[in-house]
């Protein structure tokens, strides 16, 4: 992989109050965000990498403020924002022949792993709860690993057995195309069609090996058929998505769906999507919105009214094709959703909990380590 110079970023912990400076925020913002084991459910950085040689390890700007696709995070910007932890998402390519496809996710593991292990002092790849307070006690960056569309398994499913030191921690079952597992949301000629009996034998493996099944991009009638078979006492999440009730959308979840996820104990993560976010935005480019940070707030709170704080994390799916809210450029002005919980009056406790503790208690009720 090359260079392996440290990485470039500041400590913003040596000086806080240059960060709410920076970002516009109060000292109290930026205080409870250091405070706060900070966990980004979704991110599609690696995606970048694959496809065009990105390089992660170096610090980039973003090109466009709110340009869509990707330049929103990379390695020195996520140890900038004081990230305890980011799920990096390992999609699986719909166009490349079945046969290969295990061989390619085999393939991207590898390079997965090899790139984090350049900067041991920065990051460590988790599989378990106890293998993140292991980071987190040496001030890592804890990076969980997905696979997003489980297309790449559905030809076997002793697949799983072959994935290296139990890597993954959840799957996506479906992404953007239908596979031998089911159907994505965006389909509406196939919103009849739910899991298939592999989709749910899918789905009884993935809790067997303590793997979380996430339901963001499934249709509803798949999203359904998951849950029936799902074993309950393992939580569900679905973690990058908006919520129906403010933006109607074939993409996003309805009340229903929020209550059945809270009943098992799962956390629905809140993507930083503006045309999944805001019915009317200011356009940047065909069939992209961007909203503001307060829209990505709106959908926190509902989830918050509907079921309670418990039940709701950080989603962003940064570099997965998105137009980030206004005002929030990249993955280093988090610290602005913080100061805008405080506006609207949540508790530091709530916002403690939607920032990252959520989700750490999934993990820690499926596996402890």
């Amino acid at each position: 992989m090359g260079d392996t110079r440290p990485l470039d970023y500041f400590d913003y912990r040596k000086d806080p109050g240059a960060w709410a400076k920076s970002l516009g925020v109060s000292r109290e913002a930026i205080d409870l965000y250091l405070a706060s084991d900070v966990v980004d459910l979704h991110s599609c950085g690696f995606s970048w990498t694959r496809a065009l040689g990105y390089r992660q390890e170096r610090r980039h700007r973003p090109h466009l403020r709110g340009t869509p696709f990707f330049g929103q995070l990379d390695l020195p910007r996520i140890r900038e924002a004081q990230l305890a932890a980011m799920a990096w998402s390992i999609d699986t390519n719909p166009l490349r022949p079945a046969h290969s496809q295990f061989s390619a996710l085999l393939d991207n593991i590898t390079r997965l792993r090899a790139l984090f292990a350049r900067f041991p002092d920065d990051f460590a790849i988790v599989s378990s709860h106890a293998d993140y307070l292991a980071a987190r006690r040496s001030r890592r960056t804890a990076i969980w690993v997905a696979i997003q569309g489980g297309q790449a398994l559905d030809h076997d499913l002793a697949l799983l057995d072959r994935i290296p030191d139990n890597l993954f921690h959840r799957v996506t079952l479906l992404h953007f195309a239908s596979s031998r597992i089911g159907h994505p949301s965006h389909k509406p000629r196939r919103a009849h069609l739910g899991l298939s009996p592999f989709g749910e034998d899918f789905v009884r493996v993935l809790n067997k090996k303590r793997i979380l099944v996430d339901l963001a991009h499934i249709n509803q009638r798949g999203f359904w058929d998951a849950l029936a078979v799902h074993d309950k006492s393992i939580p569900p999440v679905v973690t990058h998505t908006g919520v129906r009730t403010i933006r109607q959308l074939w993409r996003n979840i309805d009340d229903e769906q929020i209550r059945a996820i809270a009943e098992r104990g799962g956390t629905i993560g809140i993507v930083f999507h503006g045309y999944y976010l805001a019915a009317r935005g200011r356009m940047i480019l065909p069939r992209f919105w961007q909203c503001t940070i307060d829209q990505v707030v709106d959908h926190i709170a509902h989830v918050v009214r509907l079921v309670g704080d418990e039940f709701v994390s950080l989603g962003s799916d940064y570099d997965g094709g998105i137009a980030l809210p206004i005002g929030l450029p990249d993955v280093t002005a988090q610290p602005k959703l913080v100061q805008c919980m405080l506006d609207r009056g949540f508790s530091s406790r709530s916002i403690e909990r939607i920032l990252g503790a959520n989700f750490l208690r999934v993990v820690r009720s499926i596996r402890p380590g």
